[in-house]
């Protein structure tokens, strides 16, 4: 039988935050300060086994909570000096538009990320190349020739600042 609060929300239980103890949000918490501590450094920091650890990261992932484990890479490192956001306006909105539009943008190796956005533009892409030269040929030569983009609008990014994590800044320090 569901509860009064199980009906009103929305979300599958299985992602409801009201699901995680602190426990399960302290493991989170250190994850996102460092994804590469050790299990047992893990445990130790959120004063359970090492098996109970292990237990409820599996637990975590089944779930969906965590969804992958990432290196942050510095794309300066790689060559890549210059990231820029563009806004890109579609002119149809019908499924197969969409679906061409994003099937593109998955296939464009500068796009770090694409958010499909509501409001005035459709996305909002991140974006990492060598050169302004190479920003140029992105949006002309792959973004404004897709049939369905109306409008495209690029900024350049000065500096990237992480804020402090979903779950962390709950957290005390």
């Amino acid at each position: 039988m569901p509860t009064p609060s199980s009906t009103q929300n929305a979300r599958p239980a299985s992602l409801d935050p009201a699901g995680l103890d602190n426990t399960d949000l302290t493991l989170l918490a250190e994850l996102e300060r460092n994804g590469r501590l050790t299990n047992a450094a893990l445990a130790e920091r959120a004063g359970i086994a090492e098996s109970t650890c292990t237990q409820r990261l599996r637990a975590l992932r089944d779930r969906g909570v965590i969804r992958a484990f990432r290196a942050d890479i510095d794309p300066g490192a790689l060559g890549l000096g210059l990231q820029a956001l563009i806004t890109v306006r579609l002119g149809t909105h019908g499924r197969e538009q969409v679906r061409s539009f994003e099937q593109r943008v998955r296939s464009l190796p500068p796009v770090l990320t694409a958010f499909h956005v509501a409001g005035a533009d459709d996305y909002l892409l991140h974006v990492a190349v060598p050169d302004a030269a190479a920003l140029r040929e992105l949006v002309l030569e792959h973004l404004t020739t897709q049939p369905h983009v109306r409008h495209v609008e690029t900024q350049l990014v000065f500096e990237v600042i992480d804020g402090p994590g979903l779950v962390a800044a709950g957290q005390s320090a």
